[in-house]
């Protein structure tokens, strides 16, 4: 836990790192209790794979780019920020831990959840893996099952079931490095799923029961919630970049034109593509321009959004709440602009869908490109920060001096006696090498005199 002391309307900044694009965004809570947008910055992504930094160079220089872009509004400079992580090496279980009290009498106090939970901690996992959340489920006291809130209760057992998510240690090792190869610390690091969740859901849905599709341009995460807990996580290593590769490989056309095809006449049904135009693309230096109808471009896209979505429904049915999410399902990320995916997403599956956007923290008067869902990642990371830090649960390092102050501190620091080198009287005092300094100053006395017979 970092420590400062940050004030609540302090300016926060949320660093997103996908494959697609790195965003940046600066806010802060207004006095209604909404987040207000201060900066923002995008840019294309490059050494990025399925969510996993791949390219440190390229990355370092991406994100110095977003928090340049978002720097030009702030008067004060950037140096923190708060990441998101994710990638296929994300992982999740469930485990049970189990406190013994001393005392029957006393009530059960947050210091006592803190010891189950940090005892989750010390779970052995497979080399190479550490532990990025402990999530609680349900507590049991002495028998007494499905508690939400323990504390202020009496008791000599606690149990608690917790959802845990765990990461490889190198890829959060290379955000870490990326970030302070451009001068910035690290604040908090948390899954993107869970910042996601944050921006997009309501606490009712997460009540009754929601899987949130987040789907990207290398992954597509899924969080599950019931009764307005985390009960399931999981990461797809698939997203929109296949979408892109299949339309480059089943149109014969290059990767930005398959990409462009994909955004602008792209549907993930091919049955609602009625007028079936025909979309010409440019030929490559003296050859033909191609000619691509647009039901055959909904066809390629619609077969491998199925293929996702058969994903998704795989996740739900082993999480075991299949027949209980009464919310259905929500979609977000890039991956869900295109054409009625949300209606393609509920054949499928069965499940009723909606899209979600950012919306509903934010406060008004902000460009409509940051409603968008492929910003709901960015949005929530600021959220949660803001929250996590009004909590007490998170607080910022304190932000380094200005030069004027460390030339201030120097001058009020008493200068030495003349005639005497400081370094040597440190070096008297601490380490008391004294023969050094009587030999360092015999060797200057007899370089003086050689010098003086010359």
């Amino acid at each position: 836990m970092l420590h400062t002391n940050s004030k609540k309307s302090d300016v926060i900044v949320a660093l997103d790192i996908g494959t697609t694009k790195v965003c940046a965004v600066a806010g802060r809570k207004n006095k209604h209790g909404k987040i207000e947008i201060v900066g923002f910055g995008r840019v294309k992504s490059e050494g990025v794979m399925r969510g996993v930094v791949t390219n440190i160079d390229k990355m370092v220089k991406a994100i110095g780019e977003a928090v340049k872009m978002a720097q030009r509004s702030l008067e004060e400079p950037i140096h923190s920020v708060h990441v998101g992580i994710a990638g296929q090496h994300i992982r999740s279980l469930q485990h049970r831990g189990i406190l013994t009290r001393e005392d029957s009498q006393t009530e059960i106090s947050q210091k006592d959840i803190d010891r189950l939970i940090n005892d989750m901690y010390k779970l052995v996992l497979p080399p190479g893996d550490q532990i990025l959340h402990v999530i609680p489920q349900e507590y049991t006291v002495d028998n007494e099952q499905g508690i939400t809130d323990p504390i202020g209760m009496s008791g000599i057992r606690l149990e608690a079931n917790f959802h845990i998510i765990t990461g490889q240690i190198t890829a959060s090792n290379n955000i870490h490095r990326c970030i302070e190869r451009c001068g910035l610390k690290v604040a908090s690091m948390t899954l993107e799923p869970i910042a996601s969740a944050m921006a997009v859901l309501s606490d009712e849905e997460k009540e009754a029961g929601i899987a949130l599709v987040d789907i990207g341009g290398g992954t597509t995460d899924i969080t599950i919630f019931q009764e307005g807990i985390i009960r399931h996580t999981a990461v797809i290593p698939f997203g929109g970049d296949v979408i892109t590769k299949d339309i480059r490989e089943g149109c014969t056309v290059m990767k930005q034109q398959a990409e462009k095809l994909k955004v602008k006449f792209g549907s993930a049904v091919s049955s609602e593509v009625y007028d079936n135009r025909i979309i010409t693309i440019p030929g490559l230096k003296g050859h033909e321009p191609k000619e691509i109808s647009e039901k055959n471009l909904a066809r390629i896209i619609q077969a491998r959004v199925e293929e996702i979505l058969d994903y998704v429904y795989w996740e739900i049915r082993r999480s075991g709440f299949e027949r209980k999410l009464i919310g259905g399902i929500v979609l977000t990320g890039g991956g869900c602009l295109l054409a009625h995916i949300d209606k393609l997403t509920e054949y499928h599956t069965g499940l009723s869908t909606r899209i979600g956007l950012p919306v509903e923290h934010l406060a008004h008067g902000h460009k409509e490109q940051i409603y968008s869902p492929i910003f709901a990642t960015a949005i929530g990371l600021l959220i949660k920060s803001i929250n996590d830090i009004e909590s007490g649960v998170l607080v910022v390092e304190e932000p380094p001096k200005k030069v004027e102050e460390v030339v201030e501190e120097k001058e009020a620091i008493p200068a030495a006696a003349e005639g005497q080198n400081p370094r040597e009287e440190n070096a008297i005092e601490k380490d008391g090498k004294w023969y050094e300094v009587l030999f360092n100053r015999t060797k200057e006395w007899f370089a003086e005199e050689q010098d003086s017979e010359f």
